[in-house]
C-alpha cells in the first residue's frame, strides 16, 4: 500500500474516535494533558489491534464479519452517543456543574472500540487485497492517538464554553455516526 493511502485511510479511521474524543473532553472539569495522552493511548492501542483483528478474521470469514458490521458499529456508538446525552443532561440537572476529573478505563474502552469497528471492518478488507496490515494497523493506531488527545484538550476548550452542551453535541455526533455507519451499509446492499 502507498503511504499516501495509508495516511488518508489512518485519517479517516481517526474522525469518530476524535469525534468522541471532543465529546470526552468536555465532560471532564479541565483534563490535563496526562488525562488526553492516557485517553490517547488507549485509544490508540485499540484502534492498532482491531484492523489486525479484522484482518485475521478476513483471512478466515470475511463474509461473516461484512455481515454484521455495520449493525455492531451501530449498536456501539448509538449507545453510547446516547449514554453520552443522557448523562450531559442529568448533569445539568442533578449534579449542577459537578463533572469528572478522569473518566473511567473501562468506559473509556468502551468508547474505543466502539469507535474502532469500522478499523475492524478496513482490515477485513485489506487481507482480502493481500496488504501487509502491520504498517497500516501502526499507522492507523498513532494517528487516532494524535487525534483523541487533541480531541480531549478541544473537548476541554468547548467544555469552558459551553459545558454540558458540548458533551450532548458529542454524543448526538456519535450517535449519528452509528446511524450513518448503519445507513451507508443498508443502502449499499
Amino acid at each position: 500500500m502507498h503511504p499516501i493511502s495509508i495516511a488518508l485511510l489512518s485519517m479517516a479511521m481517526s474522525t469518530d474516535a476524535f469525534a468522541a474524543a471532543v465529546g470526552k473532553g468536555a465532560a471532564l472539569q479541565k483534563p490535563r494533558w496526562s488525562e488526553a495522552l492516557r485517553t490517547g493511548g488507549i485509544f490508540g492501542v485499540i484502534e492498532t489491534i482491531t484492523p489486525v483483528i479484522g484482518w485475521a478474521l478476513g483471512l478466515t470469514a470475511a463474509s461473516y464479519v461484512k455481515a454484521w458490521d455495520h449493525w455492531i458499529a451501530f449498536v456501539l456508538l448509538s449507545g453510547l452517543g446516547l449514554r453520552m446525552v443522557y448523562s450531559g443532561l442529568k448533569a445539568s440537572k442533578v449534579q449542577k456543574g459537578v463533572k469528572l476529573t478522569r473518566h473511567p478505563f473501562w468506559l473509556l474502552v468502551l468508547t474505543g472500540l466502539a469507535t474502532s469497528i469500522d478499523a475492524m471492518a478496513v482490515g477485513v478488507g485489506l487481507a482480502l487485497i493481500d496488504v501487509n496490515i502491520l504498517p497500516v494497523a501502526v499507522a492507523i493506531g498513532f494517528t487516532t492517538f494524535v487525534a483523541v488527545t487533541a480531541g480531549v484538550m478541544v473537548g476541554r476548550a468547548l467544555g469552558t464554553v459551553s459545558g454540558k452542551w458540548a458533551e450532548i453535541g458529542g454524543g448526538i455526533l456519535l450517535a449519528g455516526i452509528g446511524v450513518a455507519i448503519l445507513v451507508e451499509h443498508i443502502s449499499a446492499a
